[in-house]
């Protein structure tokens, strides 16, 4: 497989010397991992600066202009936990178009697939504010452009990071062209994602969530994959599927509570990719979103590289489909999304 990587040293600019938890240093360990591991293996594709337009397809002019005013000045605070640096503008307009160079060369077909390993990470921001270290939301950017460019008429997006991407959400709440699947620990920041949270009345269904406790094993989220995702993505059909890759569900993350090994993150991957497979040509990209546990990060992220480019590094037994009576929250989700869904094993 060709697998084509957004990198830039522009993103390591953002919040530089600043000691936040979404620190340049993540980005640094998971380059450092791509030469040493990787090197020659993968497909590097240059980024580019979305424009203007490009960024108002998801957010309002006003906020546009609010995070342009930040650039060159030292520190501004936009929310509680969102802070901009002197490049902290730039480096968010090249990681949304580092997204969009990443989808051109999918549907161009000069990939296979793909990961942006960009920063700052993107779910949670809204049209109009910035949020939980989220500048602008790259894969609903990424969405609206594989739409208006390139025509695509059904996008999945799957949201793995331990939060919940209230942006992404909101941003295709009544859009019935995106289906949004995301799981999440919850209650928790930022509060959003219920099971009843389904989509706006012209987009009924096409919002899956699958709310979570804290605790949920590899074996969990692969039978979530397995028996609400997959039967879903099947009837969605969608033409492209897109991944917020968070990885702050990795069992020593600071932020989260949830037991996911890198092993597990890749036993997503091939769930997705089969997906992918079945339903759309293979088209799959992955954007990176958190992950502050920089071992678990740099180990978690080339599990999901080693499962697209190949070979996979998982066992036989970590790959086979789960026979365990489904989990309580996969009874609750198809409470709710049997209104919308036929369960299909």
């Amino acid at each position: 497989m060709k697998t084509g990587i957004i990198q830039d040293q522009i993103y390591l600019e953002h919040l530089r010397g600043l000691g936040h938890i979404e620190s340049p240093r993540r980005l640094e360990v998971v380059y450092e991992m791509l030469d040493t591991i990787f090197s020659g293996q993968l497909f590097h594709l240059p980024s580019r600066a979305a424009t203007f337009e490009e960024l108002a397809s998801i957010h309002t002019p006003d906020h546009i202009h609010r995070v342009a005013g930040t650039s060159g000045r030292n520190l501004v605070s936009l929310d509680p936990d969102t802070q901009t640096t002197a490049h902290s503008y730039e480096a968010a307009r090249q990681a949304a178009g580092g997204v969009l160079s990443l989808v051109d060369a999918l549907l161009h077909q000069e990939i296979d697939n793909g990961f942006a390993l960009v920063r700052p990470p993107g779910h949670h921001a809204e049209a109009h504010r910035a949020m939980g270290f989220c500048l602008f939301n790259n894969v609903a950017i990424g969405a609206a452009y594989a739409r208006c460019q390139h025509g695509l008429e059904r996008i999945l997006v799957i949201d793995w990071d331990l939060h919940h991407g209230n942006g992404t959400q909101h941003s295709f709440w009544n859009c019935p062209e995106v289906l949004y699947f995301s799981t999440h620990q919850y209650p928790y920041y930022p509060g959003t994602g219920g099971l009843d949270e389904t989509g706006g009345k012209e987009a009924p269904g096409l919002t899956v969530n699958v709310p979570l406790s804290s605790g949920y094993l590899d074996e969990d989220y692969a039978q979530i994959f397995e028996r609400i995702l997959v039967p879903i993505g099947r009837q969605f059909r969608p033409d492209l599927i897109l991944v917020s890759a968070g990885f702050d569900t990795y069992y020593e993350d600071p932020l989260g509570a949830m037991m996911v090994t890198p092993q597990g993150f890749a036993r997503l991957t091939r769930l997705v990719m089969g997906l992918a497979r079945d339903v759309c040509h293979k088209r799959l990209l992955l954007v990176l979103e958190g992950g502050y546990h920089l071992e678990g990060l740099r180990q978690s992220v080339r599990a999901v590289l080693q499962e697209l480019t190949g070979p996979s590094l998982l066992t036989p037994e970590e790959t086979q489909r789960d026979c365990r009576p489904d989990l309580p929250i996969v009874q609750r989700v198809w409470s709710v999304q049997q209104n919308y869904w036929k369960r299909m094993e």
